[in-house]
């Protein structure tokens, strides 16, 4: 239960669901984290959860907007003057603002789930590894796209695009980064019981429409997603990198 001792992980979306789930189970392997997301009341709550469950867990929540590059500014100083350095970067803040037809999409509502879904990770990413180089120093980076990336995704179509651009980064970015020693993967899970897949676990019929094609007869729970985010991150995964792991239940092969 130390496979990430004494690394420091940055986890963004992580007051609640998935993003919670992942800096629990770092922590429980003995990385300390920052967990990131809007809002720092949610955040200080997480933080008191996962202190509560992981003794002697070490949490820094420190709230930011990774669509706005100010937001992201200011975390980065923050780390470098109060932590000091992010051995582990999870992307996995994310955003699906148009739930309905492509033709109804509108630019505002592009713009938003382009601005969080993929440039902030790709911004994070970025200054992360100038660090890691400027330190000579390797780490990980793992991206939580979607199954929805994976194909066409009807109703989802922004947020699809999205999840498959994150998918074609960490392809790009784990052949330029890997000479510095920087692993770069992605997690593609499937139907996730939380807040922002609510639209769809909401309904009987689509829940029906995916756990029929799903060769596990349930909808994920965030914690589903937590072990292979360690296990990816950790020294296990030292020859793996611009892999995308599908954690779906079986959806993608059914």
């Amino acid at each position: 239960m130390a496979r990430l001792q004494g690394r420091v992980a940055l986890v963004t979306g992580a007051s609640r669901g998935i993003g919670e789930a992942i800096a629990r189970a770092m922590a429980a392997e003995g990385a300390s984290v920052v967990i990131t997301s809007r809002r720092q009341e949610g955040l200080d709550a997480a933080a008191l959860r996962i202190r509560a469950e992981v003794a002697g867990a070490k949490v820094w929540p420190k709230a930011c907007h990774v669509g706005r590059s100010s937001d992201r500014e200011s975390l980065m100083t923050w780390i470098d003057h109060e932590v000091g350095r992010v051995d582990i970067l999870v992307n996995n803040a994310g955003t699906n603002v148009h739930f309905g037809p492509m033709l109804e999409v509108t630019e505002a509502a592009w713009d938003k789930t382009f601005e969080v879904n993929l440039k902030g990770p790709w911004e994070l990413s970025r200054a992360v590894a100038q660090r890691l180089i400027a330190a000579d120093q390797g780490g990980s980076i793992l991206n939580v796209s979607s199954v929805l990336g994976r194909g066409a995704s009807p109703l989802q179509g922004v947020y699809g695009m999205t999840k498959a651009a994150l998918i074609s980064m960490t392809q790009t970015l784990a052949l330029e980064w890997g000479g510095a020693g920087i692993r770069v993967n992605a997690l593609a899970p499937g139907l996730i019981d939380t807040r922002l897949s609510a639209a769809l676990t909401s309904s009987p019929e689509l829940t029906s429409r995916f756990l029929q094609r799903a060769g596990v007869s349930r909808v994920g729970q965030p914690g589903d997603l937590a072990g292979a985010a360690v296990f990816l991150a950790s020294d296990e995964a030292a020859y793996i990198t611009g892999t995308t792991l599908d954690v779906d239940g079986g959806y993608t092969v059914g």
